[in-house]
Formats: structure tokens, sequence, C-alpha cells
């Protein structure tokens, strides 16, 4: 957590580099997340012409269930975090920057890194999820009356069933001889 009257008073700003424990934290906004471990951020945080500026790399172990199969799945992520604030009563005078979701509005008297570093994981949590096993394997999971299908799969399927469906396909090699 930062003091914003604090970020003021240093002209070159606060340099920090921290290793946090947010799994729990995590685990109540997205249950889906099993743990988060060796996660550590370095940065830097400014204050310049009324706006914080908060800068920092973002590394961690993030371990979700698999897309497919549920089993968990640990991925290494590093990212960079870039994000602007403004205090509540000097959001008036920049409120351009406010309206286009350019600068964050901070409420109370400090930044908290935390919740920083808690929603930028949940924003870059992927949809798509494989162990090394199922991101290898070519046949997709099926059952009965039902499978599927890669994006390619469905538009091949698409145009069998429509030539399949054309009318005149009884006539195609009519006048072969």
């Amino acid at each position: 957590m930062f003091y914003l009257s604090e970020v003021k008073k240093n002209p070159d700003g606060l340099s920090f580099e921290k290793s946090l424990d947010v799994t729990a934290s995590l685990q109540e906004r997205q249950p889906d997340v099993l743990a988060v471990r060796d996660l550590l951020v370095k940065g830097q945080v400014s204050y310049e012409d009324g706006l914080y500026h908060l800068v920092y790399d973002l590394s961690y172990v993030i371990t979700l269930p698999s897309s497919r199969s549920l089993e968990p799945v640990d991925l290494a992520e590093q990212l960079t975090v870039d994000e602007v604030f403004i205090e509540g009563s000097q959001a008036m005078t920049k409120q351009d920057l406010v309206e286009e979701n350019l600068v964050l509005i901070v409420e109370g008297d400090s930044l908290d890194l935390t919740e920083s570093v808690i929603d930028n994981i949940l924003l870059n949590i992927p949809l798509k999820v494989l162990t090394a096993e199922e991101s290898q394997a070519s046949d997709l999971p099926s059952g009965s009356d039902w499978a599927v299908l890669t994006e390619d799969q469905y538009q091949n399927l698409k145009e069998q069933e429509k030539e399949a469906n054309n009318p005149f396909a009884a006539l195609d090699g009519l006048f072969d001889e």
C-alpha cells in the first residue's frame, strides 16, 4: 500500500519489490483458481501533474483446472502492468481522461498494490487451459451422439452437409461417358 502523500513527496517515485500471497483473495473472487505461488511484483509508483503512475512487472505461477479434464495445470505467467490513477477530488479537472477510462479514481488516501495485482491476474486468466498431454493430442473428447470439433473440422462438416443436401448431387457423373 502506498500513501498518496508519501508518493507526492518523492519526485523520483518509490521503487518496490515484493512477494505477495493473494491465493485466498483470488479464490474468493474466482473459485476456479486452485493456487498461486512464486508471485513477485517489482516496479515503481510516481506522481506527476496530478496523476499517480503505477508501473510494475508481475510474475507468478497459477494453478487452474484443465478446460477438458479439470486436472490441475500450472501456468507460469509474466506481465507488465501500467496503470494511471487520479484522486477523486481532482477527477473533475481531468474529466476527459476519466470518461475514456484512461485513469482510475483513487478511493481513500492510498494506492493498494495488492488489489491491482489481484485485478490484473484475474484479467489475464486464459479461457483455454490444457495439460501437456491434452495440448499434444489431436483427438478431442466425444461421447454418445456428441463430439467436440475444432473450427476447421466444423467447417469441413458443414461443407460435406451442403454438398450432400444439393438437389443436383444425384446428377453428378451422369454424362461421364
